[in-house]
């Protein structure tokens, strides 16, 4: 597969590949954008570092059908998740989260707060793999889960190969209080970039629900949606621009999200 995405990004070349991947249009089907759509590496704040990420996406083309009585469909969502993280030591980092949204009629909304606990174990000098974890915790309004208080917890993995950089997050969500049936679930995220001659990297980043830990498959009726990105830096400020286009049934058709990097320090 990393041969074969190499030979694809050669034979397009830095421009074309850039301009593929801010293609975007139209269509309606059910799964709803979380608050970050994001793969886990293992950028860290040092000690006594803050750091502010402005987490924002908008479902160009989903569906326009409540999942449940009181939910709030994602066709035409913009959500936007401030998260500001603090370093703790060399290896842990901590996090918190609030959430956002406007609904398509322009009304916004305050739907949440979360916290995180992310690490990264200690590397050597050079070394070009990491591995870590991030433990989230967050309470989240009735519109966006029926249950309000859920847990996540994140395996990070990933190597850094000269222009090319491979990561991969496997999670597994569960529900901590709320009146409604919720199963332990896994999910598998991932990411595949490469570093241009101009100053930004291209890839693809693929998020991918395979259902119940203790029952996964079907896939077909579980969202899997497939990003094209671009990620650079201007004047200090980190962005993250993808574009996603579903491929089940289940998955919004195509959406937008962008992640802001505030360089704030200490």
């Amino acid at each position: 597969m990393i041969n074969s995405l190499s030979r694809l990004y050669l034979r397009f070349g830095n421009f074309q590949f850039a301009g593929l991947i801010l293609l975007g249009a139209a269509s309606s089907l059910t799964w709803a954008a979380p608050e970050e759509i994001q793969v886990y590496m293992d950028e860290m704040n040092a000690p006594g570092e803050f750091g502010l990420d402005l987490h924002n996406n908008y479902v160009l083309s989903g569906s326009s059908t409540p999942e449940y009585p009181g939910a709030l469909p994602p066709r035409h969502v913009f959500r936007l998740t401030p998260e500001l993280s603090y370093g703790l030591t060399p290896s842990l980092e901590l996090g918190a989260y609030v959430l956002n949204t406007v609904d398509p009629s322009g009304s916004s909304n305050v739907d949440g707060q979360k916290i995180r606990l992310k690490y990264i174990a200690p590397k050597d000098p050079g070394q070009a793999y990491f591995v870590g974890a991030n433990l989230e915790v967050g309470r989240v309004a009735y519109l966006l889960n029926q249950n309000p208080w859920n847990g996540e917890l994140k395996g990070i993995i990933g190597i850094r190969s000269g222009r090319w950089t491979y990561a991969a997050n496997a999670n597994i969500d569960w529900k901590i209080s709320g009146p409604a049936s919720a199963p332990t679930t896994f999910d598998l995220d991932s990411k595949i970039s490469y570093k241009t001659n101009y100053g930004y990297d291209v890839g693809l980043e693929s998020y991918n629900e395979l259902g119940e830990v203790q029952h996964m498959g079907e896939l077909n009726r579980q969202s899997q949606t497939l990003y094209g990105v671009i990620d650079t830096s201007v004047h200090g400020w980190g962005l993250n621009l993808g574009v996603g286009r579903g491929l089940s049934s289940v998955s919004d058709y195509w959406t937008l999200k962008a992640i802001v990097s505030v360089p704030i320090g200490k």
